[in-house]
């Protein structure tokens, strides 16, 4: 199936080599661009198993949330084992702090926690939350051409701007 230039491509789960089905597809495409981001949904399922092995590296979201930090240790698990047998050459890009809100202590304890644990990998971009970030999805929009102006869209350019930075080299 195709939509505005991309191939989708449906999974089975009884399918042989089924954890590769993604890098098969993107493989090719590699050489085209200098990033391809692939947006998972935040379970641990055959589809971010095949994000997971197509890639060269991984973004971690963290939501500034007491549970999503339980989330973290099992990804970070699942990263470890899809290094160990699918993909050894999958890195870690960052740990980025999604729904931060200043105002709440919980947030605050959130970026206290990661940083502590794991600063050399955190962005220094935080997303926070925001209206317009929430709304953009709704009516079918990325965030900047929803709101360019918003918090949010400003903190995803500064985060790009950050993985620009952090990876010059490879671009250059």
């Amino acid at each position: 199936m195709e939509k505005a230039g991309v191939s989708v491509v449906y999974v089975a789960t009884d399918i042989e080599d089924r954890e590769n089905k993604m890098k098969d597809v993107l493989g090719p495409l590699s050489e085209e661009y200098d990033f391809i981001l692939i947006d998972c949904s935040p379970s641990l399922g055959l589809i971010t198993v095949n994000a997971l092995t197509a890639s060269n590296s991984v973004i971690i979201p963290v939501q500034c949330e007491y549970f999503a930090m339980e989330g973290l240790g099992k990804l970070l698990s699942t990263i470890t084992i899809i290094q160990k047998r699918l993909n050894p050459d999958l890195e870690i890009e960052g740990i980025l702090l999604t729904m931060y809100d200043v105002r709440l202590n919980l947030s605050n304890q959130v970026v206290e926690e990661i940083s502590t644990h794991f600063r050399s990998m955190m962005f220094k971009t935080l997303i926070p939350r925001n209206i317009k970030l929430s709304e953009s999805p709704s009516f079918g929009l990325p965030a900047i051409a929803h709101d360019a102006d918003s918090k949010g869209a400003i903190s995803y350019l500064n985060l790009a701007k950050e993985m620009l930075q952090r990876n010059e080299l490879a671009i250059k």
